[in-house]
């Protein structure tokens, strides 16, 4: 079962519970009533679909089937997750930033996205919106954090010790689960200066053990969710007649 059936189902389900719970607190109008093992009905392809719960559902179903099938980008080939850099890592953490500065309206130094946070890889061939729904199921909103030197270096030794941290615009050497040799925006990290993250608000609320990022010096919304970044980074390489594609590009060197 699909993200989307299964999403169907259980939202009818939901309805249905809630309206039953409803009608069941009208105690004057409801006998009450006990099942037994004899009542038991098995669920199986066998039960004819209710008639009118079917029509009720079709065109709704119809409508998000014809949204979630539209294709709006090529990917020439697999682009996968990983750890320390992976193609979809470094993707979504670049495009969290570039896409982020364009709704901000000024530059931002870095970009981050972690690893749990991509749910699926992005398929060879034609993307469609449903993919980007499955890559990206949650609400999350993008937000700009302001952060300390101090805190800028904790992350970056987070993302050294746990491998699942992908930053845009930065470089690092990862020896001994730290992180050395820091650059962002090609310039040497200065532990005395401040530093601006793109990263959505369940990180910056300490999702994924990031607890060091709610000592951000501020936090600024966006209103834009990270899928819909996504979303809109897909559709603008394919006006440009560009494929979608992600890489792996040294930013982070491993030295054993």
């Amino acid at each position: 079962m699909s993200l989307f059936s299964d999403f169907r189902t259980r939202h009818i389900s939901l309805s249905v519970g809630v309206a039953l719970a409803l009608t069941g607190c009208q105690k004057e109008l409801v006998p009450s009533a006990s099942l037994s093992p004899t009542t038991d009905i098995p669920v199986n392809t066998q039960i004819t679909p209710d008639s009118t719960a079917e029509r009720t559902i079709t065109p709704y179903r119809t409508r998000v089937d014809q949204t979630m099938n539209e294709v709006i980008g090529q990917a020439p080939e697999a682009i996968n997750r990983g750890e320390i850099e992976s193609p979809l890592g470094n993707l979504v953490a670049d495009l969290s930033r570039t896409q982020v500065m364009a709704v901000y309206g000024k530059p931002i130094d870095m970009g981050g996205m972690t690893n749990g946070g991509l749910r699926n890889p992005i398929d060879q061939g034609p993307i469609t919106v449903g993919d980007v729904f499955e890559l990206m199921p949650f609400e999350n909103e993008m937000l700009v954090l302001t952060l300390s030197g101090a805190t800028v270096k904790e992350m970056f030794d987070f993302a050294a010790r746990t491998k699942i941290l992908f930053v845009a615009n930065a470089t690092y050497t990862l020896r001994n689960a730290r992180a050395e040799e820091i650059t962002i925006g090609g310039k040497p990290f200065d532990i005395n200066k401040t530093y601006t993250l793109a990263i959505s608000d369940y990180l910056a609320n300490g999702g994924d053990n990031m607890g060091f990022l709610k000592t951000a010096l501020k936090v600024e919304k966006t209103g834009l969710l990270a899928r819909d970044a996504i979303m809109k980074e897909i559709k603008q390489r394919t006006a440009q007649n560009k494929p979608v594609t992600g890489a792996k590009d040294g930013r982070v060197k491993v030295v054993n």
